[in-house]
């Protein structure tokens, strides 16, 4: 499915999903176990992409990437479209996206630029009401360990539900090597032993169906930002929403 094409799942209605989500933590309390994913789930790090491509214009003497934001990136992940976007002809792109993927892999997975992101609408105070309900927030990314550091900073500073704090916990990636969807799938295991899985969160519509076969009494919710592109179909019984605001 395409992109855009997951907005059109979003149906009337859905805080009180989330507001159902939250009640049904506060009887469980403890025994509740709620996930999130992080990038495109609860942050935005279109921010992070932008300042990577300004510096890779600075550095290559590619002036009109100097003025790319987080708008440019209307397309998902698509660095080729962000480049279209801030000014940048085909033949210019299809010259410099070798060099321009290798400078973000440089940069793209490290606490200095994640420290970029913003929150999602909304996620930090569902986080903290979320806490508040006394269930485990269990936080479950494909960053690898070596972004903890830049990533509960960011968390710090846009004011979500720190790891550590309460119930809350952080899980992520030993290596960047290794893969998101066996991370995700070994990790959605790890869940089941903490409590129940009341509540997933995820925007990857793969681990998104996966939370759904794993845990399907659970509340699968999927954040219809962007994702990585890969043609899959939303299992049913999944619900997608836009962001987090109006629900508290």
């Amino acid at each position: 499915m395409a992109y855009d094409d997951f907005k059109s799942r979003i149906r009337e209605g859905w805080q009180d999903t989330l507001r159902g989500i939250l009640a049904r933590a506060r009887s469980l309390g403890a025994e509740a176990v709620l996930a999130f994913d992080l990038d495109s789930t609860l942050f935005d790090n279109r921010p992070r992409q932008a300042r990577i491509l300004r510096e890779f214009g600075a550095a290559r003497g590619l002036t009109p990437l100097g003025v790319c934001v987080a708008s440019h990136w209307s397309s998902g992940w698509d660095m080729k479209a962000a480049m279209r976007n801030c000014g940048l002809s085909s033949e210019q792109i299809e010259a410099v996206y070798p060099d321009a993927r290798a400078f973000w892999l440089q940069r793209f997975f490290t606490s200095e630029y994640c420290t970029e992101d913003v929150a999602i609408d909304g996620a930090a105070a569902f986080t903290h009401a979320v806490a508040g309900t006394g269930a485990q927030l269990v936080y479950v990314t494909g960053r690898p360990e070596e972004m903890r550091a830049g990533t509960v900073e960011a968390m710090r500073r846009n004011g979500l539900a720190l790891p550590g704090e309460g119930s809350t916990q952080l899980l992520m990636k030993p290596t960047l090597r290794e893969s998101d969807d066996a991370f995700k799938r070994a990790a959605h295991a790890r869940l089941g032993t903490l409590g129940r899985v009341i509540a997933a969160f995820d925007n990857e519509p793969t681990h998104v169906n996966d939370y759904q076969r794993q845990f399907p009494e659970a509340a699968v919710v999927h954040l219809a930002t962007d994702h990585s592109g890969r043609p899959v179909e939303l299992l049913e019984a999944v619900i997608s929403i836009p962001h987090f605001t109006g629900v508290l």
